[in-house]
């Protein structure tokens, strides 16, 4: 159960995201996850914790130094937030401009994210470019 309204829980994972990926603070998982969070699809589609995902966050910051997450719509209801995102990167090999894009299901538990599920598509060629 969350303590939160669903416009909350809607800014909360908008400013999650802002933190976490476009201003490569990794700490915000600590801040913003329950102690025992949960993601489902973490790395590698197995299931982690805030260190998991901080430690793939922090290799993702290395590996693609301009990468930008843009939050293209999020819908909220009981304690569950979903968003529909683009990622959007520089390959450092190829010069390429990549993206991928994602859906992910958030819960809720007081005020803090407890568990987290993903499904995101395969990085291509970023077709606005």
């Amino acid at each position: 159960m969350t303590t939160l309204t669903l416009d909350q829980m809607k800014r909360f994972v908008r400013g999650h995201f802002e933190d976490f990926v476009n201003r490569r603070d990794a700490a915000a998982i600590r801040r913003n996850m329950t102690p025992d969070f949960l993601d489902h699809d973490g790395p590698d589609g197995k299931p982690t914790g805030v260190a998991g995902d901080e430690q793939m966050m922090l290799a993702m910051y290395q590996a693609m130094p301009d990468l930008r997450i843009t939050v293209e719509d999020t819908i909220a209801e009981g304690d569950k937030v979903m968003c529909r995102n683009v990622w959007r990167w520089t390959d450092p090999q190829s010069k390429k401009k990549m993206q991928f894009h994602g859906f992910v299901l958030w819960r809720f538990e007081g005020d803090k994210i407890a568990e987290r599920w993903a499904t995101v598509t395969r990085p291509a060629e970023d077709a606005a470019d």
